[in-house]
C-alpha cells in the first residue's frame, strides 16, 4: 500500500490492510498524542518535502541537480520545529519532485508532508489544504520576446499564451480573455520550464505566469536580451507553503517555526539571500522586499518590544 487470487479477495484484502494500517497510525498518534501527519513523521522519522525543479529563486534545482531555494529553507526550518514537537532532533529529509498540476494531490494524500514551491494561497485551495503564513506576494503578468508589440493583456487579441498547468494563472488569463474578447489560444505544459522552452521556440506569443517566477527563468537562463516581463497584475499570489488540513497541531508547528524566524529577525536576511544577493546558480534577481511582505514579517515578530 503472491499467491494467486481473485480481485474481489485482492480488494477485500487491501482493505482490511488500510483498515489496520488507519488503525494503527491513529492509535500511535492517540498514544503520543500527535496529529496524524506527526505522527507518521515519528515512526519513519523522515519528513517528506515536496519541491519543484523551476521555479527560481522558490524551489529549482542547483549545478549539481540538487533541490535548493527560498521555499526549502523555510522548510528546512518547519522541520526543526516538528522535530522539537515529536522530541526527534535528527529527522531526515526526503525530497519528493512535485509538478504544479499534481502538488495539492500530494499534500492531501500524504504523498508529502510540507509543500516547498510557489504555490498562491487562495479560498478555494484553502477547502483542501492548509497554508503557513505568508512568505511572499506575486501577480500574474506575461512573459514576451523583447522586441513583440506587446505592453498589455489586451495586445494579445487573437494570439497564443502559454500557462502552467495547474495554476492560477490558467484562470487569470481565461479571465482576462473574456472580459476583452480577445480570442486567445490557451495552451498548457506541465512545468514552468516547458512553458518557457514553448516562448523559446516560437509555439506561443506569451507567457503568463508570476511575475517572480518569469523574472526567476530569464536570469537563471541569462535572456535578459531576448524576453521582457510586462504588463499590469492580472491576478494577487499570496504564497504559502502547502500542508495536510485539519491537523491544528501542525498548523501550530508551522506558526510557530514561522514566528521563531520573525522574531529572531531571520526572515528579512533569507529574503534578500534569495531575491537580492547572488544566487547559488550565478544569477541575481535584485528584486527587493515589497513594503506588504516587510510589512507581514514585522507582524510575526514576538520578541519583547516588537510592534509596539
Amino acid at each position: 500500500m503472491r499467491r494467486r487470487t481473485s480481485f474481489a479477495t485482492l480488494v477485500i484484502g487491501a482493505l482490511v490492510a488500510s483498515a489496520f494500517a488507519h488503525s494503527a497510525v491513529a492509535q500511535s498518534a492517540s498514544s503520543e498524542g500527535l496529529s496524524p501527519t506527526l505522527a507518521a513523521i515519528k515512526a519513519r522519522h523522515v519528513v517528506n518535502l515536496g519541491y519543484r525543479e523551476s521555479s527560481p529563486p522558490f524551489s529549482f534545482l542547483d549545478q549539481a541537480g540538487r533541490p535548493i531555494g527560498y521555499s526549502l529553507e523555510l522548510c528546512e526550518a518547519v522541520v526543526e520545529e516538528i522535530g522539537t514537537e515529536i522530541d526527534d532532533p535528527a529527522l531526515r529529509i526526503a525530497y519528493v519532485k512535485v509538478t504544479s498540476d499534481d502538488r495539492i494531490a500530494a499534500v492531501v494524500n500524504g504523498t508529502i508532508d510540507l509543500e516547498c514551491g510557489s504555490t498562491t494561497a487562495n479560498a478555494e485551495r484553502a477547502r483542501q489544504v492548509a497554508f503557513s503564513p505568508l512568505m511572499f506576494v506575486a501577480g500574474t503578468k506575461l512573459m514576451v520576446p523583447k522586441g513583440a508589440a506587446i505592453s498589455a493583456a489586451t495586445d494579445l487579441k487573437g494570439k497564443t499564451v502559454v500557462v502552467t498547468k495547474g495554476t492560477t494563472n490558467e484562470v487569470a488569463i481565461r479571465d482576462v480573455d473574456r472580459k476583452f474578447a480577445l480570442g486567445l489560444t490557451v495552451v498548457t505544459a506541465p512545468d514552468h520550464e516547458q512553458s518557457y522552452q514553448m516562448l523559446v521556440d516560437g509555439k506561443v506569443d506569451a507567457f503568463a505566469t508570476d511575475d517572480i517566477l518569469l523574472s526567476g527563468l530569464i536570469a537563471r537562463h541569462k535572456a535578459q536580451d531576448r524576453f521582457r516581463v510586462t504588463g499590469d497584475y492580472l491576478s494577487y499570489d499570496p504564497y504559502g507553503i502547502m500542508f495536510h488540513k485539519g491537523e491544528p497541531q501542525l498548523a501550530s508547528v508551522v506558526e510557530r517555526a514561522f514566528r521563531r524566524l520573525g522574531s529572531n529577525h531571520d526572515l528579512i536576511p533569507l529574503y534578500n539571500k534569495w531575491f537580492v544577493a547572488r544566487l547559488p546558480t550565478g544569477e541575481r534577481l535584485n528584486v527587493p522586499i515589497s513594503p506588504q511582505l516587510e510589512q507581514a514579517f514585522h507582524a510575526l515578530d514576538d520578541s519583547p518590544g516588537a510592534n509596539n
